[in-house]
């Protein structure tokens, strides 16, 4: 095997052994991605300096006999939309095309800290909008399974370049399904934390009462240990919760003997394509060969999910979408006579079409004549149908559904309908709109050999079931088979 098919939890032990060094690892992973990116398009900046500089000094500590973190001399990449200082962050946008970070996000600084190898930003929707990273300005990222199919999104470049080898580790944002969604698309894992446990400060913001960073890996062992260095209150980020959070990789468990699992039929069984429903199912043979038990529940309001979700979010970004206007940062339209011809070029140019539909639907349903009528009558759906999914935690531990209603889909199929495309949310939305954790793992292939996922959703804080349940399956099923790249 190469250097850069490992997992992160296997790659940690042979570097703390010595049978590896950081730099040879890292340089191994920036030789595939010159090799492959060309041809998937999961990165817009790769840092080779910056990351041959963070291995050096990685190796340079361990052989000081320094004790370092799990994923010191690991590489990591991120989505685009989380700040790296003195690095590009364009959010996959003309707006921010030549933007550089003045400063780090927090899950920046303690991958840092954790001397972590840093490699480079990822492909994403424009400003995280979109689930096939079609609307990126700087091109598509493609499927390592079938480079006619989309990654999904908008973390695609994060869950293509974790498929393909092109990084160990990756971090990614979830608005409404934006790290699970790509997962399953691209046969990894994906982790939507608990809205509060990963701090927000320096993720550009989306839909702020929705967005989290989370983790992108190979395996449920690498999340888990992903996410105990990135979780954790901080100071910068009025929503993140102060409480004192356990390790998750060292009690991970894949005894589940007694656990009770919640599946909502009637949520996901009309609208899932068969060989998507059929894999589910399997999934659902494996957890109870696993000693969990299967219960059938229903919840309530579930219709009501997606359309809630899509206008909330959209008068969020409307509302912060606000600051990019030609006049503090980023694009500014030329030839502009006045400073509203300025702001209206500035908007129009730099914004791609999915943004500016989003903007547009978000301050209408903000406008006095329909605030009531559509934003306020969508805030009291998603406390219904959260007060609905939270009273299911009192009978389950945790809930399964498939992740999306279908696998990957050829590039132009939904592009051009919007209604389409946002159905691909429709399973992955309920995490958000409730604030509780999912974890998106891979769970089969379709009839074309496309990757299935498997969703498991657990209660608020509760991500330690999330992830022994999600390890229990994956001892069982096994690895997918990586794509032939």
């Amino acid at each position: 095997m190469e250097l850069y098919e490992y997992n992160a939890f296997e790659l940690c032990e042979m570097l703390e052994n010595r049978k590896i060094s950081s730099l040879e690892l890292t340089t191994s992973l920036l030789d595939r991605i010159e090799m492959l990116d060309k041809k998937l398009n999961a990165y817009i900046t790769v840092c080779p300096e910056k990351a041959l500089e963070q291995a050096r000094a990685a190796d340079k500590r361990r052989m000081k006999g320094e004790c370092l973190s799990r994923i010191a001399g690991i590489p990591i990449a991120v989505k685009d939309n989380i700040s790296v200082k003195d690095v590009k962050m364009t959010c996959g946008s003309k707006m921010l095309e030549n933007y550089i970070s003045p400063y780090n996000a927090t899950v920046v600084e303690k991958l840092e800290s954790s001397n972590a190898v840093l490699v480079g930003k990822l492909n994403m929707d424009e400003f995280a909008m979109g689930s096939s990273t079609e609307n990126s300005y700087f091109g598509a990222t493609r499927n390592p399974y079938d480079t006619n199919r989309v990654a999904g999104g908008s973390s695609g470049g994060c869950a293509a370049a974790v498929c393909a080898g092109e990084t160990i580790l990756a971090l990614g944002s979830d608005t409404g399904g934006s790290i699970r969604q790509p997962a399953s698309f691209c046969g990894v894992v994906g982790l939507k934390p608990t809205y509060g446990s990963v701090s927000r400060y320096g993720l550009t913001a989306f839909a702020s009462s929705f967005d989290q960073i989370g983790p992108v890996c190979r395996c449920v062992k690498d999340a888990a240990m992903l996410f105990d260095v990135i979780k954790g209150h901080d100071m910068h980020d009025s929503t993140s919760v102060k409480m004192q959070f356990s390790e998750t990789f060292s009690r991970l468990e894949s005894n589940i003997g007694g656990m009770k699992i919640g599946v909502p039929e009637a949520v996901f069984k009309d609208c899932t394509r068969s060989d998507v429903l059929d894999s589910f199912y399997d999934s659902l043979k494996i957890l109870e060969k696993c000693g969990a038990k299967i219960i059938s529940i229903n919840m309530n309001n579930t219709e009501f999910a997606l359309p809630a979700y899509y206008v909330i979010s959209s008068a969020e970004a409307s509302s912060n979408l606000a600051r990019f206007d030609g006049v503090r940062y980023g694009y500014r339209a030329e030839n502009a006579d006045d400073p509203d011809l300025m702001y209206k070029y500035t908007r129009s140019k730099g914004f791609g079409d999915e943004c500016k539909r989003r903007i547009m639907l978000g301050t209408f349903v903000l406008s006095a004549g329909y605030y009531d009528s559509y934003y306020k009558k969508a805030i009291k759906a998603a406390d219904l149908i959260k007060s609905s999914i939270k009273e299911k935690f009192s009978e389950t531990d945790v809930i399964a559904m498939p992740t999306s209603p279908e696998t990957a889909f050829r590039f132009g199929d939904k592009h051009n309908d919007p209604l389409a495309m946002y159905k691909s949310d429709v399973f992955t939305v309920f995490a958000n709109l409730t604030g509780m954790p999912a974890i998106s793992v891979p769970s089969g292939f379709d009839k074309s050999g496309l990757p299935v996922g498997l969703q498991l959703m657990g209660d608020s804080f509760c991500e330690q079931k999330v992830f022994d349940t999600a390890f229990a399956f994956e001892s069982v099923f096994g690895s997918p088979a990586k794509p032939k790249l």
